[in-house]
């Protein structure tokens, strides 16, 4: 069986490299995979090129690893590319998405996926994405590019308007919520059938059964006990007005909708516990995360556990090299194109041709197929299309460079709009645009 090549962009980001470098390399048949790690941060490197190393050793793996600041040398013939950049960084970028805003009274909790923090985010990010999808083409244009970047739906629906590369977008929400709710309940998650479907942090359980019977009835018990965990109040009162349980987490979700973050309403951030500013701090976690990680292997006699995570990327690897079958969730465009694995007809059929669903697909050695899922619930569709509409917008600025759907995305945006009127979107936006004019392409960089 011959060696994977698998290129691992933004591999700097370490404590989530090293996740994936062991789910990888604990799969015997990807052990001597070709691994090749690039970052734009040599220090963050060579920092990751030590974690390859020791993980490589704790699961009796010998790959060859490789560390570039080539992008082109990394991607030449790979079979994969695994995608993890984070555009602008934490300082300047995100603290930018956060404070500007605040000047205007917005207020956000993760800002990376919708919101005017998500716009800003995909603004600079789907150019950088567009620009090695070039050099895939050229370089390995057969290979599967997996993309764990947000804003996700965005970032997928942007590369799927101008490049023929392969993508599928990963993210962890459905297994991670099925696993929570597994414990609000007591039941192994393992002995839980679920089906979820939806939008990239929009998807809904549609069915979610323990022995034949749906956990539904014991999940609105639970609603409307009050008991509810603290940090979930968020997604437990979404289930008693929607009657289904979305699986992003309730942090990310209360500024996907207008009604738990508002101006004077301070009663809301304390009933439903929103975590306002809570991306900020989980960036400075992870700062010290990769800090005690390299401290950790300047002492070569320090372990360094690798236990498996619950990512889909090695699982579609494995899957694809091996042809083992396996179900994963993935992002793809509600239309699939052949080269994304689809068939004809949309997999949702009250959501719009053009936009990027997150559906159960099977993987083998043919790559990835995309579920047929037919209509959802109509109230579900309805408030998916809410946040389908600014990633529509937005990416209508990326391809046509037109700057004013830029405006017009924050205008339709349900949290933006619930908090600023017309004049103070627009003034936010602008300043924005200005902020970040070192990210942005020079199409949405005309004077106001």
């Amino acid at each position: 069986m011959k060696a994977p090549k698998i290129a691992m962009i933004g591999a700097g980001s370490t404590v989530f490299a090293k996740n994936l470098l062991g789910d990888i390399l604990s799969f015997e048949e990807l052990g001597g995979a070709d691994i090749r790690l690039f970052d734009v941060n040599q220090d963050r490197l060579n920092v990751t090129e030590q974690v390859a190393q020791r993980v490589a050793k704790a699961v009796g793996a010998a790959p060859t690893v490789s560390a570039t600041t080539d992008r082109e040398r990394a991607l030449d013939g790979a079979d994969f590319v695994i995608n993890m950049i984070q555009v602008g960084g934490y300082k300047p970028a995100t603290v930018t998405d956060f404070e500007v805003p605040k000047t205007y009274g917005l207020r956000q909790t993760i800002a990376d996926t919708l919101g005017i923090g998500g716009i800003m985010r995909a603004l600079r990010t789907v150019p950088v994405l567009l620009d090695m999808s070039r050099d895939m083409e050229r370089l390995c244009p057969g290979t599967l590019h997996l993309n764990y970047v947000n804003p996700m739906a965005m970032n997928i629906w942007g590369l799927a308007r101008q490049t023929p590369i392969r993508t599928v977008g990963l993210c962890h929400s459905v297994q991670h919520t099925a696993e929570e709710l597994a414990r609000d309940l007591g039941i192994p998650v393992e002995e839980i059938d679920y089906l979820a479907a939806g939008i990239n942090h929009m998807a809904f359980y549609l069915k979610f059964e323990y022995e034949g019977q749906s956990l539904y009835p014991r999940l609105m018990e639970l609603a409307n006990s009050g008991k509810v965990p603290e940090w979930n109040r968020v997604r437990y009162e979404m289930l008693r007005r929607l009657g289904y349980f979305v699986t992003e987490s309730s942090e990310h979700f209360s500024e996907y909708v207008p009604y738990f973050i508002k101006r004077g309403r301070e009663d809301l951030i304390e009933r439903f516990n929103v975590p306002l500013d809570e991306y900020p701090r989980r960036c400075e976690s992870q700062i010290g995360g990769w800090e005690d990680l390299k401290k950790t292997l300047a002492d070569p006699a320090a372990d360094l556990e690798v236990k498996r995570s619950v990512e889909y990327g090695s699982l579609i690897i494995h899957s694809v090299v091996t042809g083992q079958p396996r179900v994963v969730y993935g992002n793809v465009m509600n239309s699939p194109s052949a080269l994304q694995g689809g068939g004809a007809g949309k997999l949702i059929v009250n959501l719009p041709d053009e936009c990027c669903v997150e559906v159960p697909c099977l993987v083998d050695r043919q790559g990835l197929q995309p579920t047929r899922i037919g209509k959802l619930p109509p109230q579900l569709a309805a408030l998916m299309q809410t946040n389908i509409n600014v990633q529509a917008l937005t990416v209508e600025a990326l391809v046509t460079g037109d700057r004013e759907h830029i405006y017009h995305a924050a205008m339709l945006d349900p949290h933006t709009a619930a908090e600023l009127d017309l004049d103070q979107i627009w003034a936010l936006t602008g300043d924005l645009l200005k902020a970040h004019t070192d990210w942005l392409p020079h199409a949405l960089l005309a004077a106001d």
